[in-house]
């Protein structure tokens, strides 16, 4: 498992996952994100993206962080929260700013609530947006960018991870359509 830079290609699949997960797209641009990569099979595990407000002072915000259902529990998150945290170092910020109802678990990685009132320009007008438009619990937080604490099981779990499968099984086949899957043939069938 390794975390990368998003591609241009990688657009459309990162725009359905951020739909399905009803997370923000706002200024969506792919170029923001980064993509974690299952190294053996190539599978999308989960994204993330840093978003710069341009201002008298700019700031950086941390959002639209997702992992796909098979790969949570696994430090997929953490992983892209990390290396997110770097590039916002390596851009010359010396804090990161979330605006987010998963307060448990941004906390765990060195996040601290702020008081509205201490918000940057803004994210005081961003977080008013989220509430109103995807996350009505949402509060803001803050982490100095040198003070990321990666908890350790989710390194070790990041090295392990693997795509659980679903256990649930729709329970539908073919005869259920009326078909006899010994005798069938295709469309495309070519008799070979």
């Amino acid at each position: 498992m390794y975390v990368r830079d998003a591609k241009n290609r990688e657009e459309v699949w990162l725009l359905e996952q951020i739909e399905s997960m009803e997370l923000d797209d706002t200024a969506f641009r792919s170029r923001d994100y980064v993509v974690a990569i299952d190294e053996n099979s190539g599978t999308k595990a989960g994204f993330g993206r840093i978003r710069v407000h341009k201002g008298e002072v700019d700031v950086c915000e941390l959002t639209s962080i997702g992992v796909l259902e098979e790969w949570r529990g696994q430090g997929v998150g953490a992983h892209v929260i990390e290396r997110l945290l770097e590039y916002a170092g390596d851009d010359g910020f010396e804090a990161v700013y979330a605006l987010t109802g998963e307060v448990e678990y941004l906390m765990q990685f060195g996040f601290r609530p702020i008081e509205e009132g201490r918000l940057p320009a803004p994210l005081a007008d961003r977080l008013e947006e989220k509430r109103e438009e995807t996350d009505p619990n949402a509060v803001p937080l803050r982490i100095e960018v040198g003070r990321f604490r990666m908890p350790e099981r989710l390194r070790e779990a990041f090295k392990r991870a693997t795509a659980r499968q679903d256990d649930e099984d729709d329970g539908e086949t073919a005869e259920d359509f009326g078909i006899d899957p010994d005798s069938a043939t295709y469309k495309y069938d070519t008799g070979r």
